[in-house]
């Protein structure tokens, strides 16, 4: 992103997200920007929630299909995960994933900073492969 560009300036989904954290200055790297790897492990996180409720068990994560870095993390920042359901196969899960960060309390400010989609596997108590059951109707 070029210096004299700014960030385009968002609103959360109209929807709770699925994990929420503050950024910390222990999560930073040495030029104060969020470690790539601390969003990664939390987008994980967040990822999984939606595939194990789907799946009724334990999940593993076995691809990261994409993952985009669009605007950095700043210590401070608000980060909030969105996660669904995107697509259901006969053992997986994939799961779409949008980060926001809110930041700047005098001058409120959203930003995306992270898209991302990850295909999740049920398994068993064994850690083996399992079929993932037929959505529950309510």
């Amino acid at each position: 992103m070029d210096q004299e560009e700014s960030p385009a300036i968002v609103t959360l989904p109209q929807r709770e997200p699925t994990l929420r954290m503050v950024a910390m200055p222990s999560d930073a790297n040495y030029a104060g920007d969020i470690f790539g790897g601390w969003l990664m492990g939390q987008v994980d996180i967040a990822g999984s929630i939606p595939a194990l409720y789907r799946a009724r068990s334990r999940v593993a994560t076995v691809a990261v299909n994409s993952f985009v870095f669009k605007q950095p993390v700043l210590v401070g920042d608000l980060v909030s995960f969105y996660a669904k359901v995107v697509k259901v196969g006969r053992t997986s899960i994939t799961v779409d994933v949008e980060v926001y960060s809110q930041r700047d309390p005098e001058r409120p400010t959203c930003v995306k900073v992270t898209e991302a989609m990850l295909t999740y596997v049920a398994v068993d108590e064994n850690r083996k492969p399992r079929v993932v059951p037929p959505e529950e109707q309510v």
